[in-house]
C-alpha cells in the first residue's frame, strides 16, 4: 500500500515562489484555500491536515481542535496576534514565522513615512499640479537631519530603522525594556529606560515592538500628550498598540504634527474611519511588509519552515513557541 502523502494547506494569494518549492515534494499533497473562506469550509480542510500556511486566516481554538492531524502552522509573517500560541503550545505544535523575510521592507516602509511627513510629499505634488508655486514657502518641507527619532521596540525591525536613521544623521533613541542598555549602545544608539520620560525628546515616535498584552493601547492619550505638538508618530507594527480614538484627538486638536498608520484596529479600515478625514495623517493599507522582494522570501521561508518540521528537521530559529521541539 502506497503511503499517505502529507497534507499542507496554502493560501491561494501565496507567492509562485513557494508554489515552486513545493513541485519538487511529489510526497506533499498542496490545497489550496481562500483567505475568505468559510470557517465551516475551512475546518473540513483541516480535518485530514498535516500542515498549514496562513496569511490573513486566523488559527484559533477551534481550528485547532478542528485539526487532529495537525504537525506545524506557519505564518507567511512575522505577526501572530491571529494564531493562539497556548493551545498550539498545548498540542506540541509549532508556530514558525518567517524571521527576516520582510524585515527590510518594513524598516524602508518606516522611513518613507518619515519622509513623506517632513518632506510634505501629498502637498508639494498638489501644489505643483495646480500651478501654485508660491505656496511652498508657506509650509515649507522640514529635514531629518539632526532630529531625533524614538524607535520603539529594537527587534529585526527596529535595528533596521535605526541603522537606516543613524544614516540620515538624526539621533536615535531605543526603548525596548527587554535589551540591555550595552546592546542599544553597541548599535550606535542611546538607550532609554522611562518611555514616558522619552516621549518629550523625540520628534519622530516609530512604534516596531510585538502586540500583546503589554503593548494593547501603549499610546493612549496620556502618552500622546506628552509628545511635542510638532513630532510625528509611526505605526508599521500592529493595529491597537494606538489608541485610535486618542489620536484622532491629538491630530484634530493640533496635539501632534502628524502621524502615519500601516496597520489600524480593524482591518480592512472603514472608509467612514473620522481618522481618514485628518489632512495630518497619512496610511497604507498594511503593506509595510508586502514589497514584490518580500513576498517572495516570505513565501520560500514559510514552505521551508513548514517542511523542515514535516521532515523531522524544524527550523529552530523561527519557532515561535520552541519548548514543544523540547
Amino acid at each position: 500500500m502506497a503511503e499517505r502523502k502529507k497534507k499542507l494547506l496554502v493560501p491561494d494569494t501565496i507567492h509562485r515562489a513557494g508554489w515552486e518549492l513545493l513541485k519538487s515534494r511529489p510526497d506533499i499533497e498542496v490545497v489550496a484555500f481562500s483567505n475568505e473562506m468559510p470557517k465551516a469550509e475551512f475546518h473540513a480542510l483541516l480535518k485530514d491536515a498535516d500542515a498549514v500556511a496562513l496569511a490573513l486566516t486566523h488559527m484559533m481554538a477551534p481550528e485547532i481542535a478542528a485539526a487532529p492531524r495537525l504537525k506545524a502552522v506557519g505564518r507567511i509573517g512575522v505577526g501572530y496576534d491571529g494564531v493562539d500560541v497556548s493551545a498550539l503550545t498545548a498540542r506540541r505544535i509549532p508556530l514558525l514565522v518567517t524571521g527576516i523575510a520582510n524585515s527590510v521592507s518594513v524598516a524602508e516602509h518606516a522611513l518613507y513615512f518619515m519622509l513623506e511627513l517632513v518632506k510634505r510629499g501629498r502637498l508639494m505634488d498638489q501644489i505643483t499640479r495646480a500651478g501654485n508655486w508660491r505656496e511652498r514657502y508657506a509650509n515649507p518641507p522640514r529635514e531629518l537631519y539632526g532630529s531625533t527619532v524614538l524607535i520603539v521596540g529594537f527587534g529585526r525591525i527596529g535595528t533596521r530603522v535605526a541603522a537606516r536613521c543613524r544614516a540620515m544623521e538624526m539621533t536615535v533613541l531605543v526603548y525596548d525594556p527587554y535589551l540591555a542598555a550595552e546592546t542599544i549602545a553597541g548599535a550606535g544608539c542611546e538607550w532609554v529606560a522611562d518611555l514616558d520620560q522619552a516621549l518629550p525628546r523625540a520628534d519622530f515616535v516609530t512604534i516596531h515592538c510585538p502586540k500583546n498584552p503589554e503593548t494593547v493601547g501603549l499610546f493612549d492619550a496620556p502618552r500622546l500628550a506628552r509628545m511635542k505638538p510638532t513630532a510625528y508618530l509611526i505605526n508599521t507594527a500592529r493595529g491597537g498598540i494606538i489608541d485610535e480614538r486618542a489620536l484622532y484627538a491629538a491630530l484634530a486638536e493640533g496635539g501632534l504634527g502628524g502621524a502615519a498608520l500601516d496597520v489600524f484596529e480593524r482591518e480592512p479600515t472603514a472608509q467612514d474611519d473620522p481618522l481618514l478625514t485628518l489632512e495630518r495623517l497619512i496610511v497604507s493599507p498594511h503593506a509595510a511588509g508586502v514589497t514584490a522582494e518580500a513576498l517572495e522570501r516570505m513565501s520560500v521561508t514559510t514552505i521551508r519552515n513548514l517542511l523542515s518540521v514535516l521532515d523531522r528537521h524544524p527550523e529552530r530559529e523561527n519557532v515561535v513557541n520552541p519548548e514543544v521541539l523540547d
